[in-house]
């Protein structure tokens, strides 16, 4: 069964403006670095790490590597832990891709999830989305197969169809044996008007693993919360507009709560450190309401 998440009034318009503040969020204006938030031309020796890395996930990530990571993946064999013990794994991941945090993943987890709660304080579901959102990044980690970082982390972008403008550093894409290929080189590709999100194949990496882990062992999230998960790199979709030809109405509604997450999962990332033992006991009833002791991963 579908569960659709109705639509919270205030959270509707996303701000974006420096300095703003929506839903009693401030957006600050920089950085941890000083620098605009998701500054690709930055010339910084961080930017050089992201540019390349992006540089080998859009020579690398076909449609044929995305079914054949899929495949394996969704086998959910490489550890058996309960959520919160991965969220602890995170400590040992930093995120290449990012160019605005260089801090461990669970600091941004929190950070995150503490956001949307005050804010949202009567949307549990969507607070232990902003805890649970990024722990695929454990792919990085060798008893998940030690992934290199262009394969788990990054903006993530169809496989099958063309290549939008809008993904970010897209000119590299020209390298990618997919942009070539007829079959899947125009704007429908391998897909039709409307197909939905779900039936659309998109670069492999943390998100996917994740909405795969959560539905596989069983979830009771909403579909807004697995559609979160699973599309919050998906930047060309709820930044870009890019690829709304092939959403469908689920998709649409869903979408609206990806958009308010997106501000929190982006702005949130700061120098203030969260107290884990003093949130710990909130977010292990969230946990314990929404997913079961052991998960398979």
């Amino acid at each position: 069964m579908t569960i659709l998440v109705a639509q919270t009034e205030h959270g509707a318009e996303v701000g974006k403006k420096k300095g703003s503040s929506n839903g009693g969020f401030a957006v600050p204006g920089n950085n941890a670095f000083g620098n605009s938030f998701r500054d690709y031309n930055a010339e910084t020796e961080r930017q050089k790490i992201v540019t390349e890395l992006y540089r080998q996930s859009h020579i690398n990530q076909t449609y044929d590597f995305v079914k054949k990571m899929r495949e394996e993946y969704g086998k959910l064999n490489k550890v058996e832990m309960s959520i919160w013990e991965c969220c602890e794994l995170l400590n040992e991941v930093v995120d290449d891709s990012d160019p605005d945090l260089d801090e461990p993943q669970i600091e941004h987890l929190l950070q995150t999830a503490e956001a949307i709660r005050k804010d949202y304080p009567n949307d549990d579901w969507l607070h232990l989305t902003g805890l649970i959102h990024d722990l695929g990044k454990v792919l990085l980690l060798p008893s998940f197969g030690g992934l290199p970082q262009w394969a788990v982390v990054g903006d993530t972008f169809p496989l099958g169809c063309a290549f939008d403008e809008s993904i970010v550093l897209h000119e590299q894409l020209k390298e990618n044996p997919d942009n070539s290929n007829p079959a899947y080189n125009t704007k429908y590709g391998v897909y039709s008007e409307g197909c939905g999100l779900e039936n659309v194949v998109t670069s492999w990496g943390h998100d996917d693993y994740m909405y795969l882990v959560a539905k596989e062992n069983k979830t009771t999230l909403p579909s807004a919360a697995l559609f979160i998960i699973r599309y919050h790199s998906f930047y060309p979709l709820h930044r870009g507009g890019a690829y709304t030809h092939l959403m469908n109405k689920e998709d649409r509604e869903n979408l609206k709560w990806l958009k308010i997450f997106s501000k929190y999962d982006l702005y949130s990332k700061s120098k203030f450190r969260i107290d884990v033992e003093k949130v710990k006991p909130y977010y292990m009833s969230l946990i314990k309401k929404y997913f079961p002791a052991k998960l398979k991963w």
